[in-house]
């Protein structure tokens, strides 16, 4: 299936003209589950399932377009029962965006067709009352670099990023995917959303990527996490880049070229291959963590075992599915 569409393992893209019939295919001859997803929403929906085990429930918001279709009606139901206060466009000439999830060996290659998810309107939705009253009481944003390939998702990225520090709030952000780092126009948009933000996320290959792309001149994760947390911008002297490696370290660059390496084996979880069942949303499930922790006040370190925890959740279950009770116990 992965050569028929042209797809490789650990990587994401956007779904082309010629993808358009795989989902239909997929349904045809495979087993299938659904399961709410979304990159941003996946961190939000894991956070908030961590909160909730600190007494915090229905804390955490998200803002998106969907469809006024089934797979909407399924993504609020959703969102309902995590605890989540979701606040929606709903554009009636598109589908709610779906992403295909081709699983191999325990890895995974991700096809999104974003549909109604790129059809976000700030004017439309952001700027309205309820919307701003949301974002007016948040102290913490996040959001992925997938909203900046359209116009209303890249005006409101930026409007939270504004918002965030003329209040002296804390604004983190991801790379999200390989093809953003390496695209010129997309890199250059998510440089100027990273001039304000206090944290960056990123894996390795995204890291590497973004790094080939500035002709920095090296694969080393750390030193990539340095440059990330150095770029320059209001937040040149206090950012953090975090950059994850799958099984292997954490890497926590803070500016000044400080770098903190936290092992992923045995902080919590120590997994056996077998344990293994999906990695799909692994990376959106630490970033959830890590927003868990610096909402508790929490050190970089205690952030990322928090990720950790959180990832090493979900990859032994199917898609970003978590127990109905979190467990998570910080080191003391």
């Amino acid at each position: 299936v992965l050569d028929e569409w042209g797809a490789t393992l650990n990587n994401a893209i956007l779904a082309e003209e010629k993808h358009q019939p795989l989902y239909a295919k997929l349904c045809e001859s495979h087993p299938v589950e659904y399961i709410a997803g979304g990159a941003t929403l996946n961190s939000i929906r894991v956070a908030q399932w961590m909160l909730a085990n600190d007494g915090k429930k229905d804390v955490s918001h998200y803002i998106g377009s969907i469809g006024k279709d089934e797979f909407g009606a399924k993504l609020k139901s959703q969102l309902a029962a995590d605890g989540v206060k979701g606040h929606f466009l709903e554009v009636a000439d598109k589908a709610t965006g779906t992403c295909a999830v081709l699983v191999k060996d325990n890895e995974r290659s991700l096809i999104a067709n974003l549909s109604a998810a790129e059809k976000y309107d700030k004017a439309a939705h952001f700027d309205t009352p309820e919307v701003q009253a949301a974002v007016e009481a948040a102290g913490i944003y996040y959001m992925a670099g997938f909203p900046l390939t359209h116009e209303g998702g890249l005006a409101t990225v930026k409007a939270i990023c504004a918002h965030a520090n003329e209040k002296g709030k804390k604004v983190t952000m991801n790379v999200s995917a390989p093809f953003l780092a390496e695209v010129p126009p997309l890199r250059a948009m998510l440089k100027e959303c990273f001039a304000m933000c206090d944290v960056i996320f990123c894996n390795e290959s995204e890291a590497v990527g973004f790094a080939k792309g500035e002709e920095w001149g090296t694969e080393d994760i750390a030193e990539i996490a340095a440059k990330l947390a150095a770029l320059p911008g209001p937040k040149a002297g206090t950012r953090k880049a975090v950059v994850t490696q799958g099984a292997d370290a954490t890497v926590i660059a803070t500016a000044g070229g400080a770098t903190e390496t936290i092992a992923v084996a045995g902080n919590p979880w120590t997994l056996a291959k077998a344990d293994l069942v999906d990695t799909n949303g692994a990376g959106d499930a630490f970033v959830g963590g890590f927003l868990y922790g610096m909402a508790t006040g929490k050190t970089d370190a205690q952030c990322a075992e928090a990720g950790h925890f959180a990832a090493g959740t979900i990859i032994q279950r199917a898609g970003c599915t978590f127990p109905e009770k979190c467990d998570f116990k910080p080191k003391a």
